[in-house]
């Protein structure tokens, strides 16, 4: 039990790194960037379980992901983002 949890956080904690690297690279559109800043702090607020707020942000990550205007590779680090997320289980 406290390893699967100790996995979540970690996996968790991977998937916001990922998101943070996206907001910060220069060439993301800056609508993108507002939403994954967004998403990032309502990751990090421990208003809910890891678990529903990683499921929260697997859906605004589908809707950012539908942007015409994202860049092909930022879309790819998007969905690895989504991935790992996806890993987390209560």
């Amino acid at each position: 039990m406290v390893d699967k949890k100790a996995q979540n956080q970690k996996s968790f904690e991977s998937a916001i790194q990922t998101l943070t690297q996206v907001a910060a690279n220069p060439t993301t559109p800056k609508n993108i960037k507002k939403n994954l800043t967004d998403l990032i702090a309502n990751l990090k607020s421990s208003q809910d379980s890891v678990s529903v707020r990683a499921a929260n942000a697997i859906s605004q990550l589908d809707d950012v992901s539908q942007d015409p205007n994202m860049p092909s590779y930022v879309r790819v680090t998007l969905w690895q983002a989504v991935s790992t997320l996806e890993s987390i289980r209560d």
